[in-house]
């Protein structure tokens, strides 16, 4: 690899984290207009794996600003993250993909807890204002659910 090219794949990876990030934020903070400028124009999110739904970025996030209000308090925790960066002849691609493990607790207005676990696989595109989603799919390993203090063991 040359060094412009080592450069341009630390800025993209740099880049795609920030998206990622500002995924977990929107949603934990309830700012679906920040959810929705995340996407591209054709941009589709897929919670089956989760129990929810799939379908355009635009009509998930309504399906999102409604379910998420039964979880006042909400933390998205996205970990391990793999990056993968398609490259053409040599030089960074149009396309990416980061697969990340996740944890998120949440609780109820009543003081319930759901905390589960899984992976998303994010797939990114480039565009003329930065890399955006085109894809996000969740896919849920484990869910525990109690009483406020119950999980935690307190």
């Amino acid at each position: 690899m040359t060094q412009r090219l080592d450069l341009a794949t630390v800025m993209d990876r740099l880049a795609l984290d920030d998206v990622v990030t500002g995924y977990a934020a929107a949603v934990d903070d309830g700012d679906w207009d920040a959810y929705r400028a995340l996407f591209t124009a054709d941009g589709r999110a897929d919670y089956r794996g989760a129990g929810g739904i799939e379908g355009p970025a635009a009509e998930v996030a309504e399906w999102l600003s409604r379910t998420m209000r039964l979880f006042p308090v909400r933390q998205h925790l996205i970990v391990n993250r793999r990056v993968s960066i398609e490259h053409v002849d040599g030089y960074p691609g149009e396309r990416a993909e980061v697969r990340a493990d996740y944890v998120s607790p949440m609780r109820t207005g009543a003081g319930e807890e759901l905390l589960s676990g899984g992976r998303y696989r994010f797939g990114m595109a480039r565009a003329a204002e930065g890399w955006q989603l085109r894809s996000v799919v969740t896919e849920e390993k484990w869910r525990r659910t109690g009483a406020a203090g119950a999980l935690a063991g307190g």
